[in-house]
């Protein structure tokens, strides 16, 4: 059993297909029942590791295997000596013949064993166990399960699910329903599921833990992750080293095309991330023609008035970070920077812009074939215009998404949000585990996209290989950065976009 975290990965996940196909795999390959107690086991062992003091354990058992995997838990801690409560809840008419099997071994243990959801108040330091429906629920819970998982909502004790917290979809990590578990741990068995770490599944998953109950993926179905979470060592930046006989050329220039009327502050912050992201010279370029080019807080940027018209070859020497505070004048200014710029990042109103005019989509979809190379960072509404559809569908489903995009425009996607889906044209997505709520303030999304600039433009590789290492390892140390201070600043409601650069270059460094 391991903890899932970006510090010991990597990591594989995988649709409910393909959790489905390992595990008949794995059924047909061992005797009736094995499983189900290695399961129940697990899950029996990580409930005495999270919650050793617990006074009370209550296990909430639904009407399939995952229910049998909460009676096999329920009866290994019964024989450890704890006070175990089973609840069988939405009881069906017949039980899979694994799960009726460790129903009767549990009672032959002498478990309290009742019907329905429980009524009965918890204390803090007991324990709930979902072991309601596992994978594959797609549809909202009503009835007993749905009070059963109400009634876990109310409780001060904490929650461990099995495989899955009840009422969250595997896939997507939406909810099904209005009924949905939120655990503080969930034991994922024989396989990662990827809505545990994108849109409201780290909400509700909590710490996620792995079993793989001595069962590994084949070749055929790693090949076919649905997700993947890169090891720490290839997060943290692959060009970090620097050779000694090196000078600012060597680590390229970044020119950032933002800062419209009143927002010029969103172009200072992308150039002063950039510069930090270890660029060798960094040009900030306002869209505002009557914005100073110079800010006394950081002589070191180079201000440019009209850069975008420079000549082609120009354009292609740089990283060029487009859109952030650009308003509408940001359009007048995209249509030779997606003509020539070799590595262009377009954030904020440059998304909208592409969005909005079907000759500057036109002009984004042919950069891939002329081997220019484009990363675009959208959150969910941004995204949904480059879609045509509405945020809600594009939250309903964050990995398609991303790879949509992805493949429409032939580029790297950032889908920002909680659990940030890093979508190519080739490979699986990558799912970014960092983050959290300290960066929904004004000027993070600056940060962002200023850093990948800065990253890629440093990068000793083609820009072909660079783009996904560039923006995964930037996107990784963006939620890195937060993490930090909430684990050593716990208090902390909100983190200046400002700040988040120190932070960044500091945890870079370190």
């Amino acid at each position: 059993m391991r903890r899932v975290s970006t510090d010991n990965g990597p990591w594989k996940m995988f649709d409910t297909t393909r959790s489905r196909a390992i595990e008949a795999r794995a059924l047909a390959a061992h005797v009736p029942g094995a499983l189900m107690q290695r399961a129940g086991t697990a899950a029996a062992r990580l409930a005495m590791a999270v919650a050793p003091h617990a006074r009370e354990v209550t296990v909430l058992v639904g009407p399939g295997n995952n229910g049998g995997d909460g009676l096999v838990a329920a009866t290994v801690l019964h024989g450890a000596g704890k006070t175990v409560r089973v609840h069988l809840v939405a009881s069906p008419t017949a039980r899979p013949l694994d799960a009726e099997a460790a129903l009767q071994r549990a009672r032959a243990a002498g478990l309290q064993i009742d019907s329905g959801p429980p009524g009965a108040p918890l204390g803090r330091e007991d324990l709930i166990v979902d072991a309601l429906l596992g994978l594959g629920a797609t549809r909202a819970m009503q009835g007993e399960l749905a009070a059963a998982v109400h009634w876990s909502g109310r409780q001060p004790a904490r929650c461990l699910a099995i495989d899955l917290p009840s009422g969250l979809h595997g896939e997507t990590g939406q909810p099904t329903g209005a009924a949905v578990i939120r655990a503080d741990h969930t034991l994922c068995l024989l396989t990662l599921k990827p809505g545990l770490f994108t849109a409201a599944g780290r909400d509700h998953a909590g710490q996620a833990w792995l079993d793989t109950l001595g069962i590994e993926p084949t070749g055929e179905d790693v090949e076919a992750a649905a997700a993947v979470v890169p090891s720490l060592e290839s997060l943290r930046s692959p060009w970090a080293l620097r050779r000694h006989a090196s000078h600012k050329g060597s680590f390229g220039d970044v020119a950032v095309v933002g800062g419209d009327l009143g927002m010029t502050g969103a172009a200072w912050l992308a150039s002063q991330a950039a510069l930090a992201a270890g660029a060798g010279r960094v040009y900030c370029c306002p869209l505002d023609a009557d914005a100073p080019l110079l800010t006394p807080w950081h002589p070191e940027l180079m201000g440019r008035h009209r850069w975008w018209l420079s000549p082609p070859a120009t354009l292609r020497s740089a990283t060029v970070v487009c859109g952030c505070g650009g308003g509408s004048a940001v359009a007048a200014a995209l249509p030779p920077l997606l003509s020539h710029a070799q590595r262009l990042v377009l954030d904020a109103d440059a998304l909208n812009a592409v969005a909005a005019d079907v000759m500057l989509a036109s002009l984004l979809k042919t950069r891939a074939r002329r081997g220019l190379s484009t990363v675009l960072t959208p959150h969910p509404l941004e995204a949904a215009r480059l879609l045509g559809c509405s945020a809600a569908q594009v939250q309903a489903d964050r990995l398609a998404a991303a790879r949509q995009i992805a493949e429409t425009f032939g580029c790297v996607v950032v889908l920002k949000g909680s659990g940030s889906v890093i979508a190519g044209p080739l490979g699986p997505p990558v799912i970014n585990l960092t983050g959290n709520a300290l960066l929904a303030t004004a000027g993070t999304g600056d940060v962002l996209a200023g850093w990948i600039g800065g990253t890629w433009a440093s990068a000793p590789l083609p820009a072909r290989d660079a783009t996904m290492s560039a923006t995964v390892s930037s996107v990784w140390l963006h939620g890195h950065a937060a993490d930090e201070v909430l684990q050593h600043r716990p208090g902390t409601v909100a983190l200046r976009a400002s700040d988040l650069i120190e932070l960044m270059r500091s945890s870079l460094s370190g």
